[in-house]
């Protein structure tokens, strides 16, 4: 907006050095562009579906009793921040290191933020495009999201689902007692990444799924050996072997008659 008064005899809008508008009559292409009034107080233009490349200085020129006068306006465009590259899932070995990156456009420009979606995650771990993290354990595995924000609208957010593989990890095998010709069950968890395969061993002698009276139960964090009718052949110890391809272990346990 341009505002003027009736000593005025000559108008025109300019940006930088091009003609936009001289009095009524339009001197660039741009459709855009067009004349919102021209009044005795008012000379006023609009600009519609505003780009980046419209930003820069605007000059309100006239003319009264033979003396120019200019007014210039500044207009500043600002963009919503959109997230144009990030890093894509990932598996890695627990140990591995872990480089995430997060790149967004906007004006004013974006502020990056990284952050583990973890309930024991607190705050962000990083304030820049660049995630970085050595020696990764496998508390650290699951979601991370990359945050950009400048506050012309609300933040976009992206996730990246970072896997950390790991050996087998025996966390429960108890000792059983069990009266014959009940019914007895042995228990063994696993946690791994990927899921553990598991193994049943009496003494040396591998057991097999199908045998005669048993049960084998395969889940992906723990296998369950289930006996139908207990007898005394059945008591003795038992192994139960967790492995995937990073490494094996196994864990003792033993069925008792009480």
């Amino acid at each position: 907006r341009c505002s003027v008064d009736n000593r005025v005899t000559r108008v025109a809008w300019l940006n930088r050095s091009s003609i936009l508008y001289a009095g009524n009559d339009k001197w660039c292409l741009d459709p855009r562009v067009v004349l919102l009034a021209n009044t005795k107080t008012q000379y006023s233009i609009q600009i519609q579906d505003v780009d980046v490349y419209d930003e820069g200085p605007y000059t309100c020129s006239v003319q009264t009793d033979n003396h120019p006068k200019t007014s210039r306006v500044h207009l500043i465009v600002q963009v919503s921040p959109k997230i144009t590259q990030i890093s894509s899932d990932i598996s890695i070995n627990e140990g591995g290191n872990v480089s995430l990156i997060c790149i967004a456009t906007g004006r004013p420009d974006p502020t990056i933020t990284w952050r583990h979606i973890s309930p024991k995650a607190v705050g962000f771990i990083s304030e820049d495009e660049y995630l970085e993290i050595t020696g990764i354990t496998r508390e650290q595995s699951g979601e991370y999201e990359c945050s950009a924000s400048n506050d012309v609208s609300a933040p976009v957010v992206q996730r990246v689902k970072v896997t950390v593989n790991y050996p087998p990890y025996i966390s429960d095998a108890k000792n059983t007692g069990v009266p014959v010709g009940q019914k007895g069950i042995l228990l063994c968890e696993a946690s791994a990444v990927p899921s553990a395969d598991f193994q049943w061993y009496k003494d040396d002698k591998r057991l097999a799924e199908g045998q005669k009276g048993l049960k084998v139960e395969n889940k992906a964090f723990f296998s369950r050996l289930t006996f139908f009718n207990v007898s005394e052949q059945d008591y003795g110890n038992y192994t139960c072997v967790a492995s995937n391809q990073l490494g094996n272990t196994n864990a003792s346990m033993i069925l008792y008659g009480e």
